[in-house]
């Protein structure tokens, strides 16, 4: 046997490799800042189509895209999530284009608790203690916020309870990534070519110059990629490593948002921060202890 096939191949690269992508995000959409959120939005639609279903051909996964496109059932459950993975772009892509980045940040970095939150509430599972106390400190750092700014937490409220909400209505539908993201943009696609056709294209739009027209095809590679390295990542690392990568996106954006475009962060910003990170600390430490403990079950009966 060659050692290659002896070793397991790491995910971690991908892991890497996905929330880096999604971290730098904000700097790709500000580059079309003088289009509207919605008329990105449609483009993003448009161009990920072709990408996805290359390669859900590429990766011999037609069948599931098929199969999903054909279950009236699946299809109602992917029309659910296709309309919520919309509301979590346009509202990620409004926020950047109106400086506020912090609050997209803030947003994915309540997104795990958020899960949690969703779990105990719609699937009624158990929160342990750790967990409870995570929710209820991160909880605190919202109430300054809503008390505080209540015009800047919605957009965090609204990633974190979209995206929470997204990825529970996939749990329920048995469509693995890639098809999945080309089943939802098929659904979109004529929703799409309507708003563009009805009115929604701007004369700064697509067709208006090379360098607009490259970037908004490009949105579609910009979509795929990093969801073919994370499911490429889910498949070759425990859920509980890739948990922790999954911060690394949202303190990218933490840090461009500050350094890079001198947004403004207050008492009661830090003060928000401070505790959501408190609160993921906790959710972390716990989910590592638990992640750990049958491994020390097992040697210890062996």
């Amino acid at each position: 046997m060659t050692s290659s096939a002896k070793t397991p191949k790491s995910g971690l690269p991908f892991a890497l490799g996905a929330y880096a992508i999604w971290g730098a995000m904000p700097i790709y959409i500000k580059l079309l800042g003088a289009l509207s959120a919605f008329e990105v939005l449609a483009h993003r639609i448009l161009w990920s189509l072709p990408v996805a279903l290359a390669c859900v051909f590429g990766l011999k996964q037609w069948n599931d895209y098929r199969a999903a496109m054909t279950q009236p059932r699946l299809l109602g459950v992917m029309l659910l999530s296709s309309a919520l993975i919309s509301i979590n772009w346009t509202v990620y892509m409004w926020a950047v284009m109106h400086q506020q980045v912090l609050a997209t940040s803030l947003g994915y970095y309540l997104n795990p608790l958020v899960n949690v939150l969703l779990g105990r509430i719609v699937l009624k599972e158990r929160l342990n203690r750790p967990q409870a106390l995570a929710v209820g400190v991160a909880a605190t750092g919202v109430g300054i916020m809503l008390f505080q700014e209540p015009g800047a937490i919605w957009i965090s409220l609204t990633l974190a309870l979209s995206f929470g909400s997204y990825g529970l209505v996939r749990k329920m539908a048995p469509v693995s990534a890639v098809p999945g993201l080309a089943v939802e943009v098929t659904l979109l696609a004529p929703l799409a070519c309507l708003a563009l056709a009805g009115g929604l294209a701007s004369e700064g739009g697509f067709g208006s110059s090379t360098d607009t027209n490259l970037l908004l095809m490009g949105s579609g590679l910009v979509t795929a990629i990093p969801l073919l390295m994370f499911a490429t990542a889910a498949r070759r690392m425990s859920y509980t490593a890739l948990g922790f990568v999954q911060y690394m996106s949202p303190t990218i954006v933490f840090f461009l948002s500050i350094f890079v475009w001198n947004e403004p962060i207050n008492a009661a910003r830090l003060a928000c921060f401070a505790l959501i990170w408190t609160a993921i600390a906790i959710f972390s430490i716990d989910a590592l202890h638990r992640a750990r403990k049958p491994a020390v079950e097992t040697v210890a009966l062996d």
